[in-house]
C-alpha cells in the first residue's frame, strides 16, 4: 500500500485522473434516486485517498496552477451557459422570477454569514456551507479565490491550506440534505398549503394553452399530418391558397397537383374543381370540416414532398417577445411542426402564451422551403458544427482576466470581481455577443459541457486532494454538528420563503411557482421532480430565468460569505 501511495505521490497525473474517474464512478450509485453526484464524489474520494495517505505518512500535493485553471475554464464555460438567460432576466416579464432568485441567494448568504459569525466557527466554513447547502459547487472556488486574493487572511497560525480544507470539510457535511432537501420541499410545499399541483398544472395548461404531451419515445400517435384531397367543393373552387387560408387559418395547403402537373403551393395559385390538394394541420383539424375540399384520395405524387428538420436558434429581434400563438397566422403556419423548445439548456413546454426569448432553440420539422424560411424570420438554423471558434475562446478568457483585475473601494480595502467573477461576466458578453452575430463564436454544447465538467470535477478533485491530509486534525464531533445545522438552515429556510413570497404576494401559479423555487436555488434537479409530482411540463416554465441569476449570485456569494463572515 505504501508504495502504491508513493508512486502517487511522485505521478500527480495518475493521481488526478485517478480521483477524477473513481469520483465519477462513485458519484453514480444512488439510493431511492438519491446520490453524491460526482462533483461532490470528487471532494469525498481526492479528501479520503489524501487522509489514507497521510495516515502512512504519504503526502499528496496537485499543483494549484492546475486548479486555477480548471477552475476559469469552469467559469467561462458557465457564463457562455447562463448569458442568453440571464440576459432575458433583465426585463419587465421577468422581474417576478429574478425577484425570487435574489430573495433565495440573499437569504442563504445572510443565514450563513450569521450563524458563522454566531457560531464562531472556523474560518473557511462560510464559503464551504453556502456551497454546500445550496448545492453550488462552484462557489467553493469563489471562496478559495477570497483566501488568494488576500481579501480573507488565515487565523494566526493557521494556513491557506488549513482554511481550503474547512471549505472542502464544511461542502461535505452540507452537500447531502442540500440535494435531497430541496428536491423535498419543491414537491411538498403545495401539499403544506393544501394545494393539488396536478389541478394547479391543469388549471395553468388550460388558461395558457400549454400542452402537457411528455415525449413516451416511440408512439403511433402523431400530432401532425399531411393528407391528399379531390376537390369537389364548389364553395372552395375559385379561391386562391391565401383566401382558403384566411377561411380555415387551421390548415395549410402544401401542394397542388392538376391532372399530371405539380403546381406547389403560391399563394395566389387559383384551386379549381377536380385538383387533388394536399393538406397539412394538426390531427384534430384534419378529421374536422370533411366536406370543405373533398373525399380524401391515395396521393402519391402530390404528397412527395421534400421533409427537412433543424434547430433554429432565434436571435430576430421582432421575434423576441412574441408569443406562439402569434405566430398561427403566419403562412407558414401549418408548413412546419415545432416538436420541442429549449431555453438554456432545458426543455420546456409549448403553449400559445409561451414568449419567445433570445437564444431559445426550437426544433421543428416540415417542407424544407418552410423550414429555410422560418430561420430567416426567427434568426437563424443551428447546422451541427463540432468546431470550436479557439480564437474567440482566447479572446473571451483574456477579456475575462483583464475585468477580473479591475478593483474598486470597499470593505475598508481594494476588490475586484476576481479572474472567476471577471471570466463568468467575460462568458456572459461572449454568448450575447454570439446571439446577434450569428455565426461569430461558435462554441458546440458538447465543447462547453467539457469546459464546465471537466473544469469543476478536476478543480474540486485536487481541492480534496490538497486539503485532504489536514481534515483529520480539523474536524470534531461539535464542530460538525454545528456545520450541519446551519447548512440545514440555510438550505431550508430561503425556498420557504420564496414560495411565501411567489403565491401570496406575486400570486403565482402553484405549478409554476414549484419551478421557479428549483430555479432560484439553482438546481434542475427538483424541477424534475416538481414536473413528476404535476404530472406536467408548467414547472420548467418558471425555472430558466430564476435558474440563470441564482447561478450567478451563488456563485460570487462564496466569495462574499468568506469576507463577510471574517
Amino acid at each position: 500500500m505504501v508504495s502504491f501511495l508513493q508512486y502517487l505521490a511522485a505521478n500527480p497525473f495518475v493521481l488526478l485522473f485517478l480521483v477524477v474517474g473513481l469520483a465519477v464512478w462513485a458519484g453514480g450509485f444512488t439510493i431511492k434516486g438519491y446520490g453524491l453526484g460526482s462533483v461532490a464524489g470528487a471532494i469525498v474520494v481526492g479528501a479520503g485517498i489524501s487522509a489514507l495517505a497521510a495516515s502512512f505518512g504519504v503526502t499528496f500535493k496537485l499543483d494549484d496552477f492546475a486548479k486555477s485553471l480548471f477552475y476559469y475554464l469552469f467559469m467561462y464555460g458557465v457564463g457562455l451557459r447562463v448569458g442568453p438567460s440571464f440576459l432575458n432576466s433583465l426585463n419587465a416579464d421577468a422581474f417576478k422570477y429574478v425577484t425570487l432568485a435574489v430573495i433565495s441567494c440573499g437569504l442563504a448568504l445572510a443565514i450563513v454569514v450569521f450563524g458563522v459569525r454566531y457560531l464562531d466557527l472556523p474560518t473557511g466554513t462560510a464559503g464551504g456551507i453556502l456551497a454546500g447547502s445550496n448545492t453550488m459547487s462552484a462557489a467553493i472556488g469563489s471562496a478559495e479565490q477570497a483566501v488568494t486574493s488576500g481579501m480573507v487572511v488565515p487565523p494566526a497560525g493557521g494556513s491557506a491550506q488549513q482554511v481550503s480544507a474547512m471549505i472542502a470539510l464544511s461542502y461535505g457535511i452540507t452537500y447531502i440534505w442540500g440535494t435531497v432537501g430541496i428536491v423535498l420541499l419543491c414537491k411538498y410545499l403545495p401539499r403544506w398549503w393544501g394545494l393539488d399541483a396536478k389541478v394547479e398544472a391543469r388549471k395553468y395548461e388550460a388558461e395558457h394553452g400549454v400542452s402537457n404531451a411528455d415525449d413516451p419515445g416511440l408512439t403511433a400517435f402523431q400530432p401532425y399530418g399531411t393528407r391528399a384531397y379531390l376537390l369537389e367543393n364548389s364553395g372552395t373552387a375559385g379561391e386562391t391558397i391565401r383566401q382558403f387560408r384566411a377561411r380555415y387559418p387551421e390548415y395549410a395547403i402544401l401542394n397542388v397537383r392538376r391532372q399530371d402537373e405539380l403546381l406547389g403551393a403560391d399563394p395566389e395559385l387559383v384551386l379549381k374543381l377536380g385538383d387533388i390538394v394536399a393538406l397539412g394541420g394538426a390531427a384534430e383539424n384534419l378529421t374536422s370540416n370533411m366536406g370543405v375540399i373533398g373525399p380524401e384520395v391515395p396521393g402519391n405524387r402530390v404528397l412527395n414532398i421534400p421533409i427537412d428538420q433543424a434547430e433554429i436558434l432565434v436571435t430576430q429581434k421582432d421575434m423576441i417577445g412574441r408569443k406562439l400563438g402569434e405566430l398561427q397566422t403566419n403562412d407558414l403556419a401549418g408548413q412546419i411542426q415545432l416538436t420541442r423548445l429549449e431555453r438554456a439548456g432545458h426543455p420546456q413546454p409549448i403553449g400559445r402564451d409561451v414568449k419567445l426569448q433570445r437564444r431559445d432553440v426550437l426544433y421543428v420539422t416540415g417542407l424544407r422551403p418552410a423550414v429555410d424560411e422560418a430561420g430567416k424570420i426567427l434568426g437563424v438554423i443551428a447546422r451541427h458544427n463540432t468546431s470550436t471558434d479557439l480564437v474567440t475562446l482566447s479572446v473571451g478568457m483574456i477579456l475575462g482576466f483583464l475585468i477580473g483585475a479591475i478593483q474598486f473601494p470597499a470593505f475598508g480595502a481594494s476588490v475586484g470581481l476576481g479572474n472567476a467573477g471577471g471570466l463568468l461576466l467575460s462568458g456572459i458578453i461572449v454568448s450575447s455577443i454570439s446571439s446577434r452575430l450569428r455565426y461569430f463564436g461558435n462554441t458546440p454544447n458538447a465543447a462547453r459541457n467539457i469546459l464546465e465538467d471537466m473544469g469543476l470535477i478536476v478543480f474540486v478533485a485536487i481541492v480534496g486532494v490538497n486539503a485532504g491530509a489536514g481534515l483529520m486534525s480539523e474536524i470534531t464531533g461539535d464542530l460538525a454538528l454545528k456545520i450541519l445545522i446551519l447548512g440545514f438552515l440555510a438550505c431550508t429556510i430561503p425556498p420557504i420563503v420564496v414560495w411565501i413570497v411567489g403565491y401570496h404576494v406575486f400570486k403565482m401559479n402553484a405549478a409554476l411557482l414549484m419551478g421557479a423555487t428549483a430555479g432560484a436555488r439553482s438546481h434542475s434537479g427538483p424541477a424534475r421532480e416538481a414536473a413528476k409530482e404535476a404530472d406536467s411540463n408548467v414547472p420548467w416554465l418558471g425555472f430558466p430565468v430564476a435558474y440563470a441569476v441564482s447561478g450567478v449570485l451563488l456563485t460570487v456569494g462564496g466569495y462574499f460569505a468568506m469576507v463577510l463572515a471574517r
